[in-house]
């Protein structure tokens, strides 16, 4: 299926005392992919997909490499790997060619504002979904960037 893809500029600022981009930095650009995703590709596609709102209920983030500021943007991937009745996971990964800085989750919890409570994904939503989807990796040791799929296997 089809990932999201996101030019995210670095910015000075988000550089940190000890030369490289912040770790808290890294969930603004993930922010910023899943609001482009849910918010103006869903809105495009499917009319009024997630404008009732959504809440963040849980991230996990393995930082892989420093990455320091430079004029370039680092490429954010973004895909969904588990919908739920009124839920949604997506997966990410924060990179460029040369390597992968990041790999994260987020569970995201479609939530009704006006009322104040969490709500049950719509058909319209599930269906857009549906076109990001990829089968989660199995947990357990991951391959690192100089190993193959076998010696990881083994």
């Amino acid at each position: 299926m089809a990932r999201h893809k996101y030019a995210c500029a670095l910015r000075w600022s988000d550089m940190d005392a000890f030369g490289h981009v912040n770790n808290v930095v890294f969930l603004r650009y993930l922010e910023e992919a899943r609001v482009d995703l849910m918010w103006r590709l869903a809105a495009e596609a499917e009319g009024d997909a997630f404008s009732g709102g959504s809440v963040v209920a849980r991230h996990e983030i393995d930082y892989r490499k420093p990455l320091v500021h430079r004029h370039e943007p680092v490429l954010v991937e973004t895909w969904v790997t588990k919908i739920g009745a009124a839920s949604l996971t997506l997966s990410y990964e924060v990179k460029d060619e040369e390597a992968v800085y990041v790999r994260a989750s987020t569970v995201v919890v479609p939530y009704d504002l006006d009322a104040g409570r969490p709500r049950r994904l719509t058909p319209v939503e599930e269906r857009f979904l549906t076109a990001y989807l990829e089968e989660a990796p199995a947990k357990g040791r991951r391959k690192r960037d100089d190993e193959s799929e076998e010696a990881v296997a083994a």
